[in-house]
């Protein structure tokens, strides 16, 4: 489904059917008909349908959750375009993962049907929605019967209505890594406070988890990689995202992108363009400006995230938007520069030793928040990216790679990391 209209039918149903939800809760408390918690939760459900590179983020979250309750069981629902990386994040048996469709409406309302005929046959004791005031997943979180309902709940802010019928409500916090606040979804579960969740972020750093190969796997990719593309056979290797995927507004400009090219060919690298088959104009577009057998188009060729994670091992950098790459990059050794703007890296960075974040916090940045749900009021200038120059980006990549220091123009001001 179009995000757009995901958005609107979110908004112009979710916020009546939210409110009808909040006074049948109301009468269902009065007339003490509500399920009542166990004293050890048994089944414990995970809603985070939306964004690949959360669920990396969220891996501490489910470490978290086993070490609580090391007895309950653990099931997760995502949409089913999200499975692959659930699985290889390895936090879940497949058995206990229900997906959702999000294709179009009459795949999502089916699966949605039998979601619901399983999260009550299952009856959950927890279900904890992980989305940022997605109106959907609050519905379904209710809809499960589960005697405790953990998520973020707004407040007094306007425009963010979920309902009242959260049992654990736990407060947004902007300012505050998003997986320490999914962190504090599992401090909530057994809160008493209101909001639930009071506690300070765990002073030891998060340590990002990190992807197991069989024995042979990466030595196979690469050599197919290298049969497939036999020009770039013995070179080290760069890798590039220049898509925005859903969001273009998150995306580096493209010239940039063939400056960063140039520079990395004219060195003796090879240069990959990574994407999904819908960047394959992006692929094809560095490789016409760049019109040399070293730079190789790579979008649309990886058959799976766990494939996109073998090559990361066989290159030596990626250069890549904020998006899905970066977060799948901290399972791999891989040194990686992300260019945030529209989003900033106090709420998403990876939690790589070796990654580096430009960010320009210009006084719009960032302008895709869980307040607006990431409808961007930009109109297409993106300066917080722009005002990132491909020399910036060059010096750092030199720096990771071991290289000597690039030439550089006089003007040249490192931006804020």
């Amino acid at each position: 489904m179009d995000i757009r209209f995901q958005r609107a039918v979110d908004k112009y149903a979710g916020v009546p059917l939210c409110a009808l939800f909040t006074a049948w809760d109301w009468c269902i408390r009065k007339l003490g008909l509500r399920r009542k918690r166990p004293e050890t939760p048994q089944r414990v459900l995970v809603i985070l349908l939306s964004e690949m590179g959360s669920l990396v983020l969220a891996e501490p979250m489910f470490r978290a959750i086993k070490t609580r309750y090391p007895d309950a069981e653990l099931h997760v629902m995502l949409f089913a375009k999200n499975r692959e990386v659930l699985d290889l994040l390895n936090v879940v048996p497949p058995k206990n993962v229900i997906t959702l469709n999000d294709a179009d409406l009459k795949d999502f309302a089916g699966d949605l049907w039998d979601a619901l005929h399983k999260m009550r046959a299952l009856r959950f004791d927890v279900v904890i929605d992980c989305e940022l005031f997605a109106r959907v997943s609050s519905l379904i979180a209710y809809l499960s019967g589960a005697p405790v309902l953990v998520g973020f709940e707004p407040h007094t802010q306007e425009g963010l209505y979920r309902g009242g019928f959260l049992t654990n409500p736990v407060m947004y916090n902007p300012y505050r890594h998003l997986s320490h606040q999914l962190l504090t979804m599992v401090e909530a579960i057994d809160a008493t406070t209101h909001p639930a969740g009071k506690t300070l972020p765990p002073d030891e750093p998060i340590t990002p988890p990190t992807l197991v190969f069989n024995d042979g796997e990466l030595a196979n990719e690469a050599s197919k990689l290298e049969t497939d593309f036999p020009a770039i056979a013995g070179k080290p290797l760069v890798l590039i995202y220049p898509s925005g995927g859903i969001l273009p507004i998150r995306a580096w400009p493209l010239e940039y992108y063939y400056r960063v090219a140039d520079h990395f060919l004219q060195q003796g690298y090879a240069v990959g363009v990574i994407g999904l088959k819908g960047d394959k104009a992006f692929g094809q577009s560095v490789l016409n400006h760049c019109r040399n057998p070293l730079c190789i188009d790579l979008t649309g060729y990886t058959r799976s995230v766990r494939h996109l994670l073998a090559l990361f091992h066989r290159a030596a950098l990626l250069i890549t938007n904020d998006g899905g790459p970066g977060q799948f990059a901290a399972m791999t050794p891989i040194p990686t520069i992300i260019l945030f703007g529209p989003e900033t890296p106090r709420l998403y960075r990876s939690w790589a030793k070796n990654a580096y974040f430009f960010h320009q916090p210009l006084a719009c940045s960032p302008c895709l928040t869980a307040y607006n749900h990431r409808m961007s009021p930009c109109d297409g200038d993106n300066q917080c990216l722009k005002q990132i120059t491909p020399e910036q980006v060059i010096e750092k990549a030199h720096e990771l790679l071991g290289l000597p220091a690039a030439a550089r123009p006089a003007e040249f001001t490192l931006a804020a990391h």
